[in-house]
């Protein structure tokens, strides 16, 4: 996308739409980096904090995208689960080279249900099932070959065409938004910054300073 031109640098519609709710702006930009974005589009940085405030980001692939919230899976033993149970709050951003776009979303975090974990898990191909199974993430590992061995065994156990279970330490994390910031860049870095809170009345937009 070109830079925008002086007419349109402070036309707030001009620049973003006149969307009232974020979602459906999002909703927008997802489309435009579907059809054109490099790289999977769906990936996006998550930045979660332990219970003492040290911070933790890392990179994930978007599942989900509703008004329920923003939907993503792990292995629930993971620095970033143990993060989420203790401190429930969570930052993601989405930055789309290709469009010169940045959303930054932030809100309070909660596990999905077992159904949704079953169903989503049941969708991957069986190489991911297996994998989850293989892999105690973020656990210290001895070397390479002893995950190698753990894929060895667990291949035989779970052949390929047969049904692979849940692991129980395996399932789904949902971000119910109360902040977003859509970012466009422009030109001598004056970008633009549309800016979305959720308030007792509802979302309230803004536009900020670059």
């Amino acid at each position: 996308m070109s830079y925008l031109d002086e007419t349109e640098m402070f036309d707030l519609n001009a620049v973003f739409g006149s969307e009232s709710e974020p979602l459906a702006l999002f909703n927008a930009w997802w489309t435009e980096a579907e059809q054109v974005e490099d790289y999977d589009h769906t990936a996006f940085a998550l930045a979660t904090a332990d219970a003492s405030g040290r911070p933790s980001v890392r990179m994930l692939l978007l599942k989900g995208a509703t008004e329920n919230g923003f939907t993503f899976y792990t292995n629930f033993n993971s620095r970033k689960s143990a993060d989420l149970k203790t401190n429930p709050n969570a930052a993601i951003c989405f930055h789309w080279k290709t469009l010169r776009r940045q959303i930054r979303i932030n809100g309070p975090v909660s596990p999905v249900s077992k159904e949704e974990a079953d169903a989503y898990f049941a969708s991957r191909d069986h190489g991911s099932r297996v994998g989850a199974w293989a892999s105690l993430q973020s656990s210290p590992m001895n070397s390479r070959s002893e995950l190698q061995q753990r894929l060895m065994e667990l291949d035989a156990r779970y052949p390929e065409g047969n049904e692979v279970p849940r692991p129980p330490y395996w399932s789904g994390w949902r971000l119910q938004p109360n902040e977003f910031e859509f970012w466009l860049e422009g030109e001598k870095r004056l970008h633009e910054r549309l800016h979305y809170i959720y308030t007792c009345d509802g979302w309230k937009r803004s536009i900020l300073y670059p």
